[in-house]
């Protein structure tokens, strides 16, 4: 039986690495990174050409003292309060970007869901799931990887829940 996987490529990040390990079907789309865009999220869905209500950004959230990571689409924003209820919390703020950074062992704006040093509790907003794929990080800024939301939730551990803001 022929593997779904793509073959890792030189160079691969440790989600790439992760979706290959777990045979998942996926897609990897890179671009020039451009520093002086605004929003790496934004910047993505122009350079891949693709809807950014497909294109999720991945977001690390203190939700009462515990590293959450929170998916969303890069249209929109991230509804603290629903994040924090979605876990059974009770309050939640953005982590501090160092400790977010050092925790995932990706840097700001390359924050991938997959293949993180610390496994955190994830939650993918619901709205990834009218979609046959999303992409999110690859783990480094200008690589995205493109996969089904139902592996991306199964492989994290994620729980869907509205946490998007329009």
């Amino acid at each position: 039986m022929p593997k779904k996987a793509k073959k890792q490529q030189p160079g691969g990040t440790p989600a790439t690495v992760a979706l290959t390990t777990a045979g998942v079907s996926f897609t990897v789309h890179a671009y020039d990174h451009d520093p002086s865009h605004p929003s790496y999220g934004e910047e993505a869905a122009e350079a891949m050409g693709v809807s950014p209500d497909r294109v999720f950004k991945t977001l690390v959230a203190d939700v009462d003292g515990s590293l959450t990571v929170a998916v969303v689409p890069v249209a929109g924003s991230l509804d603290l309060k629903a994040l924090a209820t979605a876990v059974s919390g009770k309050r939640a703020a953005m982590a501090d970007p160092t400790l977010a950074e050092r925790t995932t062992g990706y840097v700001r704006g390359g924050i991938s869901p997959l293949g993180q040093r610390r496994k955190l509790p994830t939650v993918l907003d619901a709205s990834a799931s009218a979609h046959a794929t999303i992409c999110v990080s690859a783990g480094r800024r200008g690589l995205e990887v493109e996969l089904s939301p139902t592996d991306l939730a199964r492989l994290t551990d994620a729980t869907l829940a509205p946490i998007a803001r329009a």
